[in-house]
């Protein structure tokens, strides 16, 4: 019964030192965890210190996007106008075209004014 009782003892005490070594795991990951937090939350209270400042521009941004947004389906239907009349027509087969114009009309030459010669008109 000695022998019995030993291995009890041993094994009671080797109990208490696998449980004192799995709090003492556990006690520093949660200290890595609280320091964590701890930085996550000065974080956060920086981040509202600085949305505080910006607080009041949001209301003036939102009321701005508003509008904005309001005025997007005039500004599409204004812009299917523009696509629809822009739209490439290829011309009918066997058409000719005329020779291209400037857009500003004929060009007036100041070389032949230079040597006496005038264009009719």
């Amino acid at each position: 019964m000695t022998t019995l009782v030993v291995l009890t003892v041993i094994d009671i005490i080797l109990l208490i030192a696998g449980l004192a070594i799995y709090l003492f795991i556990v006690g520093s990951q949660l200290g890595r965890v609280a320091q964590g937090l701890e930085e996550a939350a000065d974080l956060v209270w920086a981040i509202k210190k600085n949305a505080e400042v910006i607080g009041p521009g949001v209301e003036r941004i939102n009321r701005t996007g508003g509008v904005t947004a309001g005025a997007l389906p005039l500004l599409y239907g204004f812009a299917e106008g523009i696509v629809r009349g822009a739209t490439y027509q290829p011309e009918p087969e066997g058409t000719e075209r005329p020779p291209a114009r400037p857009a500003m009309g004929t060009r007036r030459s100041r070389q032949l004014d230079g040597v006496g010669f005038r264009t009719p008109r």
